[in-house]
């Protein structure tokens, strides 16, 4: 027996209210009035299949308008996945529920990514489409033939990240995005009117896309327009236009519906508007079955799919493709750092990176790299990487133009599309253009490396506006990132390892732009990934001679100036250690036995490093000296820079002599 399509949408509005009104809290507005839309989709269009949801050819459905998270936990209930259950539902949004009031994609197997700050998951969704072109061109339509589906609201598409994501999407003419915008004209403070008077539509054609109109609440048109989507070679906006909270009869289309929960007499007026008598979190028996089979569709595409895979010469690759490259990264050094170990080099660690970088990309199809529009200030391409686009998808160096926060939303979604792991670059003060971005991919649990360039006063004469001093004290404040500072050559190809390794924890490399000596060589003849030093955070780079009484602790390119100050402290009889710190997370992640040796608390700890010195206390103590920059910088050579914000040898040790003294 086929069900009523009105009848399927109205249990995804049912549910949606339900929840709401059970949590007291949420967004009934978005889903209700786009739940015609997500029928069509879901019940006619969308490649899935329940009982498989990791299927590496499934299209993607990303909701961008997270806030409406009860569209996506009642599509994935009705067509069959095992999570979210009824229960599930029951307690949206309350401690430990898997329907958080945002989808998260750690929570539920059927979310893509992790969606709620406006913008972000339509940018993701972009980068996801990047991937499959990508993997396309390498393994064909056999095995890579899918497509990326977004709903998304007016915030999303207000947002100044949308200009920056659908520009790329644009460029690369990634035919096989496709955006439901859910045309509303509703934003929590009222009528879009009071905000905007743009022409949406124009402005993405103007950026290559393709678009079309439809009315959200007539099955047949939007079908016909979501067909005429999946057929254009470009990108694809569809404005659906709808009512907000459709079905609740004295809300639905105010800007009311939009966050708060209707309330018993209204919901009880939307069941008799809806003609839906069942009870709260009851689907009739005929809508749930019709759903069900509605889901199960998905099976037999995937089964045949998982044939061809089967049979193809391509399995072998392909599989190692989406396994990553965890087990790859180090071995895929252990040549190159023999080769430093034989022949020291003095190169700044923006260098050292892209060196770095050419046996990794060699060995490592996986790798994806990009650059924000500075690609020969950040040296993320290699020789092995050619330009990818929509003249060779297959290449593997993404120039995103001036799009610092589009770029690591779509590294976002490359890396949570599996099969690519992305890394990008641009200055580190202009981290702050990307910072939500990269929070998300540290709350997703992404696999994305961040190559920022040009990480201190050291860049020199462009002075302040240029020169990052607050910035990796505050990334490091981001939970489950790793903010790597690496002090020299073969510090900079470990932190690479690590990077590579971490598969849950997203990496940001903090590099410099002038030349540092290699400071490491002696002992790491025979270098493995067992061997890396920088794996534990912090580690004693020279151990003091006379007895000891200061431990200098340093990162990035301060380590040099640690050595050279600990030489002239050893010179008076006095015994430091020097500690580089590439990593302070991995350092804190260490045995209490390990952290106590490393900095003991006999001795006088001092810390330094070009910038704020807000957060050293954790490691020197209050008795400890942090020995750093609590200012902006300023234009001027970078050597006149360090002599004058104090960070010299002849600066540093008198400070740490008085210290001693009193």
């Amino acid at each position: 027996m086929t069900v009523d399509q009105q009848r399927l949408a109205n249990a995804i509005r049912a549910l949606s209210m339900d929840a709401v009104q059970a949590a007291n809290s949420g967004h009934p507005g978005m889903p209700m009035g786009m739940a015609d839309v997500a029928t069509v989709l879901f019940t006619q269009f969308l490649k899935f299949d329940p009982q498989v949801p990791k299927w590496p050819d499934r299209d993607r459905f990303v909701l961008s308008a997270g806030h409406g998270s009860m569209l996506i936990y009642s599509l994935l209930h009705l067509t069959g996945y095992d999570q979210p259950t009824m229960d599930d539902i029951r307690n949206f949004r309350q401690l430990h529920s898997v329907c958080a009031g945002h989808p998260e994609n750690t929570e539920l197997p059927g979310v893509e990514c992790t969606t709620g700050p406006l913008g972000q998951g339509l940018a993701m969704a972009v980068g996801m489409a990047m991937a499959e072109r990508h993997l396309n061109a390498n393994f064909g339509d056999d095995l890579v033939d899918h497509k990326t589906w977004v709903v998304a609201g007016d915030g999303c598409l207000m947002e100044g990240l949308n200009h920056e994501a659908i520009g790329l999407a644009g460029v690369n003419k990634l035919g096989r995005l496709n955006v439901l915008w859910d045309d509303n004209n509703i934003t929590i403070d009222g009528d879009t009117s009071l905000s905007t008077c743009e022409d949406i539509l124009a402005r993405y054609a103007a950026t290559g896309w393709h678009t079309v109109r439809c009315d959200g609440h007539d099955f047949a048109d939007i079908a016909r327009a979501l067909a005429e989507a999946e057929a254009d070679p470009r990108p694809s906006l569809v404005a659906c236009k709808t009512v907000i909270g459709k079905g609740a009869p004295n809300k639905q289309g105010g800007h009311n519906v939009h966050g708060a929960p209707l309330g018993g007499d209204e919901i009880a007026a939307a069941r008799d508007y809806l003609g839906w008598d069942a009870a709260p979190f009851e689907v009739p028996a005929d809508i749930m079955s019709g759903w069900r089979t509605l889901g199960a569709r998905g099976s037999e595409t995937r089964a045949a799919w998982e044939a061809r895979l089967a049979s193809s010469s391509a399995r072998g690759d392909f599989e190692r493709r989406l396994a990553g490259v965890a087990d790859l990264a180090s071995p895929a050094l252990e040549g190159y750092i023999a080769d430093l170990v034989a022949s020291p080099q003095k190169v700044a660690t923006r260098k050292a990176s892209e060196m770095a970088l050419g046996p990794l990309t060699e060995k490592l199809p996986h790798l994806v790299g990009g650059s924000a529009d500075l690609t020969g200030s950040n040296l993320t391409k290699t020789k092995s990487t050619e330009p990818f686009g929509a003249a060779n998808y297959a290449g593997r160096h993404v120039y995103y133009g001036i799009r610092e926060f589009g770029m690591a939303a779509a590294m976002n979604g490359m890396a949570l599309h599996g099969g690519v792991v992305p890394y990008g670059g641009t200055f580190l003060v202009f981290s702050d253009y990307c910072r939500n971005a990269i929070r998300m991919s540290a709350v997703q649990h992404a696999q994305v490396v961040y190559v920022m360039t040009h990480d201190s006063i050291g860049l020199g004469e462009d002075g302040p506006t240029h020169q990052p001093v607050e910035h990796v004290m505050s990334l490091r404040m981001i939970p489950n990132l790793n903010v790597y500072r690496p002090a020299d050559v073969i510090e900079t190809a470990e932190c690479w390892a690590l990077s590579l390794e971490t598969t849950g924890t997203p990496s940001v490399l903090a590099l410099s732009r002038q030349n540092l000596p290699q400071l490491r060589g002696a002992g790491d003849e025979g270098w493995t990934r067992a061997s890396n030093r920088s794996a534990k955070g912090a580690y004693r780079l020279k151990a003091a001679d006379a007895a000891r009484k200061v431990v200098l602790v340093a990162t990035g390119s301060e380590v040099e100036i640690a050595v050279n100050a600990a030489k002239l402290l050893e010179g008076q009889g006095i015994g430091a250690d020097v500690v580089s710190m590439p990593c302070a997370e991995l350092f804190d992640a260490q045995s209490a036995a390990y952290k106590a040796d490393i900095l003991p608390r006999d001795a006088l700890i001092v810390s330094i490093e070009a910038g704020v010195t807000m957060g050293w206390e954790r490691y020197t103590g209050l008795d400890g000296i942090n020995i750093g920059i609590d200012r902006f910088g300023a234009s001027a050579p970078a050597d006149a820079l360090y002599d004058y914000f104090g960070l010299t040898v002849d600066k540093i040790v008198p400070r740490i002599l008085e210290k001693l003294a009193n």
